[in-house]
């Protein structure tokens, strides 16, 4: 039985209490729904891997890097709360720390008598030291739970698109390799064998077991950082492994499997075959708006890298914008059209400075310009009148908008509230329709501060294989702070403007999307990239990244 302690710890809490979670192989989207929801509420987490701490604060949105030091005399920038990280994985002189010694770290942040999170790759009990780590927790009254992980002894072969059972091969045998002496000859008859840390000895263990007598053409697959872009499978048999790892470079961490089994990653390879898998793609947005592109692409296996190249900041002079909102209280307009999030944002702030709420909107026509807009106004508790049937731009808006009735209409007044750099499309169409419009300043794009150096170098030099644009702007601004992106790199456009834009600064777009939205720009690149993968395997030719194919010179706009 665990027993919880009474004594009273240093935060004045009864109860000591670790979470041991299991982090799974690699992929963060594995984790498990209790895993997120004990991260979000950890004080403390007790990490094992270096990169634990990146996905945590990914998971939790805070910054990857430490807060830059503000310059003398300003404000320093604020970081949201987050968690305490103790590295619970290594010792001071960088050497991995004992089972013990893991022991003692856990217990001694459990003892202050905050939430501790002990995050542990794959599952907390196998082939980890949740068990010791455990005990000890138990030992000194330290209450505990445990919170099972995807383990990479299934994860790395699944993902590898190598089942390890079938209604034929029932049985599978899993064995860690580290510092261990095996009787090889005792699994020879074995039907499908999962080993862990054998990469350094494999030549010895197909040596052994083609000695016991297993078939030297019995099928082995070796996946090393399984479950993450990074990912590379070698396929080879037991007569080959050796000479093919070496050279392959393999490297641990590595899954291997051992089986008929393996023969099926040809039919069933499904991850290291995403149009997009292995992609470093570059994001140039907003901070706030990359999230969602960033994740499409994810999702298609790219790494996309977000490099904000325009700031959101409040208008110069406020004045104009203030008046437009007491006239809109006061029940001056007809119409409020909303061009994008950024806008519902720049007016929700404003609500809020005044002390008002949605409320304010009654009698209020309002018009959004697409569906993320709209959905940006759902959740301020506002549902559009008028978004496009059609195309979710300015122009589609002018498509479906009514023109002034004076019978109908007992105002003509519209408040469009929108960025400093917006075209005069919608403007110029309202006026046409019989309308008067406020065209109000809301808020400033204004060009971010340059990326750092290596990812300025990254970009010049084809480092990156894909560069999706999501507007004019970002065309210009990314040329501005970091230079025009390599020959070798693809240029994704979200619609016609932000395309002309990229030709006339010299690049020529190789992708559009279809309709002028984040998600129907990745599923376009996605879609590129689908066709370029089939047409390399159809040549026969190995399929390679665009940044590992390089032309003899840049692109230009229009060039063959």
């Amino acid at each position: 039985m665990t027993k919880t302690a009474t004594s009273t710890s240093p935060t004045g809490r009864q109860t000591r209490w670790v979470s041991f979670v299991g982090a799974g192989p690699g992929d963060p989207d594995l984790l498990t729904v209790r895993a997120v929801e004990l991260l979000r509420d950890a004080e403390i987490v007790v990490t094992e891997q270096p990169e634990h701490e990146t996905m945590v604060r990914a998971l939790l949105g805070l910054t990857i890097h430490p807060v830059e030091e503000a310059e003398e005399g300003a404000e320093a920038p604020v970081e949201p709360a987050g968690p305490l990280f103790v590295d619970g994985g290594f010792g001071e002189d960088g050497q991995p720390l004992t089972h013990a010694a893991r022991a003692k770290v856990v217990t001694k942040q459990a003892r202050t008598g905050k939430r501790v999170v002990r995050l542990m790759t794959g599952d907390p009990f196998l082939y980890a030291s949740g068990p010791e780590e455990a005990q000890a927790c138990s030992k000194a009254g330290i209450g505990f739970e445990i919170v099972p992980g995807v383990s990479a002894v299934n994860a790395v072969p699944a993902y590898a698109g190598i089942p390890l059972t079938t209604k034929n091969h029932r049985e599978i045998t899993v064995l860690s390799c580290s510092g261990a002496s095996i009787d090889w000859s005792s699994y020879v008859d074995r039907p499908v064998l999962v080993l862990l840390s054998a990469v350094g000895g494999i030549a010895d263990i197909a040596a052994e077991l083609v000695a016991a007598g297993r078939d030297p053409q019995t099928p082995v697959s070796m996946t090393r950082t399984g479950t993450v872009t990074t990912q590379r499978t070698l396929v080879s048999t037991l007569a080959s492994i050796a000479a093919d790892a070496r050279a392959a470079r393999m490297e641990a961490p590595a899954v291997t499997v051992i089986g008929p089994v393996v023969d099926l990653r040809e039919q069933l390879s499904w991850f290291e075959n995403k149009p997009l898998f292995g992609w470093r793609v570059l994001v140039p947005r907003t901070k706030e708006q990359a999230g969602g592109l960033s994740s499409r692409l994810r999702g298609y296996g790219a790494e996309p890298e977000e490099v904000p190249t325009i700031s959101v900041e409040p208008p110069r002079n406020p004045l104009q914008m203030d008046k437009a909102v007491r006239g809109l209280v006061e029940g001056r307009y007809e119409w409020i059209a909303f061009t994008s999030v950024n806008a519902v944002r720049a007016v929700r702030e404003k609500f809020e400075e005044y002390g008002l709420d949605a409320r304010a909107f009654s009698g209020l026509k309002i018009a959004a310009v697409g569906e993320k807009t709209a959905a940006s106004l759902l959740e301020w508790g506002l549902r559009a009148d008028l978004v496009p049937s059609g195309e979710q731009s300015a122009a589609g808006l002018l498509e479906d908008w009514p023109p002034y009735d004076e019978v109908l209409d007992p105002i003509n007044r519209v408040f469009l509230p929108r960025a400093d750099i917006a075209t005069e499309t919608l403007v110029a169409g309202l006026v046409d329709l019989g309308w008067e419009v406020d065209d109000v300043t809301a808020y400033r794009t204004v060009r971010a501060a340059p990326p750092p150096a290596p990812t300025r170098e990254a970009i010049k030099t084809g480092k990156f294989d894909a560069v999706v644009f999501t507007s004019s702007s970002t065309v210009r601004n990314l040329v501005g702070i970091a230079g025009k992106p390599h020959a070798s790199t693809i240029i994704a456009c979200i619609g016609p403007a932000t395309a002309k834009t990229a030709e006339e600064h010299g690049l020529r777009v190789d992708v559009m999307a279809a309709h002028p939205s984040a998600e129907e720009l990745a599923d376009a690149l996605a879609d590129f990239g689908a066709a370029r993968r089939a047409s390399m395997v159809e040549a026969g030719q190995p399929v390679t990244k665009p940044s590992e194919r390089r032309p003899s010179g840049r692109r230009r706009a229009g060039s063959k």
